[in-house]
């Protein structure tokens, strides 16, 4: 079959930025190589100069082409494609006329790219590459089980492992990965869409994280098993000034530093602050077991360590507030169902209760 190249009409190509239009939706992005598509027959403005007109350039305009310029031969490709030769021809010579550019070069003898068509051949294959990708990501979307993004402080912390237990025995195909961080680089995490639900002290929370008090939980002191507060039944808080005090790491958490030193504060001391950190309880009661320094801990993260027990702190009685935190725009299933496992456990158990020995 003889194929002439076809004249195609003069058309400003588009060398800036094309609106795509869907009814009356409109958005303004930047073109590749001077060229608009759009996708599932939508209707595309191109502007240049203030110069306005109208292109449809289809998805299978695109694998036409990208098929025909690989082949270079009409009947493989219209093969490949699975339509008649003349199918592939008209189809051709439409996307040629939408772009105002001959992209092939046709004799009886060969077909070839023009320089036109070269430069097409890849932003087609590249918007076809995309386009395979998204699809892509929606069936595997589609098929994965509900997944949940949880932030944890410490493992040594009961609150959320009592939570994602009743969340897993009501929703057993929800898969839970925990992440353990400091609230602050929680804030961060959930903020930037990386984590779904954390838990902390709300008091420094962004105004796009959302919080829901669910434990208040008892403040009190480790001490090794020889110390002199080891005896007693409750250790008042203004008994720590004579002790060497560990705080927590304050990138990892300040807004526990911050609530031991108010407590100080509110009974005239600021205390003497070991000098050292750690980057878990586990590794702070290893310090407390040798006799370096106490600890301030709530009673939900007393650590099963040989060698150190944990007194609550008396005058002031003082409770430390456990929320839950997410992002304050997500209203999904899992993160609602976290919310609501945390609530009923607080509910149940007296986290919120005076007389409770749980944490907030």
């Amino acid at each position: 079959m003889s194929h002439a190249t076809l004249p195609v009409p003069p058309r400003k190509r588009p060398t800036r930025a094309a609106v795509i239009s869907w009814r009356d939706n409109k958005c303004r992005f930047p073109v590749l190589g001077g060229i608009a598509v759009c996708a599932a027959r939508c209707s595309a403005g191109i502007s240049d100069g203030g110069e306005w007109g109208v292109t449809a350039v289809e998805l299978r305009q695109l694998r036409y082409f990208v098929s025909l310029a690989e082949e270079l031969h009409f009947g493989r490709a219209a093969a490949r494609e699975h339509i008649v030769q003349s199918a592939l021809s008209q189809q051709l010579q439409r996307l040629e006329r939408e772009l105002g550019a001959p992209l092939l070069e046709r004799t009886t003898h060969h077909v070839r790219l023009t320089a036109a068509g070269s430069a097409f051949l890849l932003e087609a294959r590249q918007i076809l590459a995309h386009v395979d990708r998204a699809a892509t990501a929606v069936q595997r979307a589609a098929r994965s089980a509900p997944a949940l993004r949880v932030g944890t402080v410490d493992a040594s912390y009961d609150s959320m492992p009592m939570i994602l237990r009743r969340v897993q025995a009501r929703f057993p195909d929800l898969e839970v990965h925990q992440v353990e961080a400091g609230v602050p680089e929680q804030y961060l995490l959930l903020a930037g869409g990386r984590l779904d639900v954390g838990i902390g002290r709300a008091s420094l929370a962004p105004a796009e994280v959302a919080s829901e008090l669910f434990r208040l939980d008892p403040l009190g002191v480790l001490v090794c098993q020889g110390h002199r507060f080891a005896p007693s039944p409750g250790v008042p808080v203004a008994a720590l000034a004579e002790e060497s005090l560990l705080l927590a790491e304050e990138a990892r958490a300040p807004e526990f530093n911050q609530f031991v030193l108010e407590l100080c504060r509110s009974v005239g001391f600021l205390p003497a602050v070991y000098r050292g950190t750690v980057e878990s309880i586990r590794a702070a009661a290893d310090l407390v077991a040798q006799g370096r320094t106490v600890l301030c801990a709530p009673a939900s993260c007393v650590p099963a360590h040989p060698g150190v027990v944990w007194r609550p702190l008396v005058k002031p009685v003082s409770r430390f507030p456990w929320s839950m935190l997410w992002r304050a725009e997500d209203h999904s299933k899992p993160v609602r169902a976290m919310v609501s496992c945390a609530r009923e456990l607080s509910r149940e158990l007296g986290w919120l209760e005076p007389s409770s020995q749980a944490a907030g």
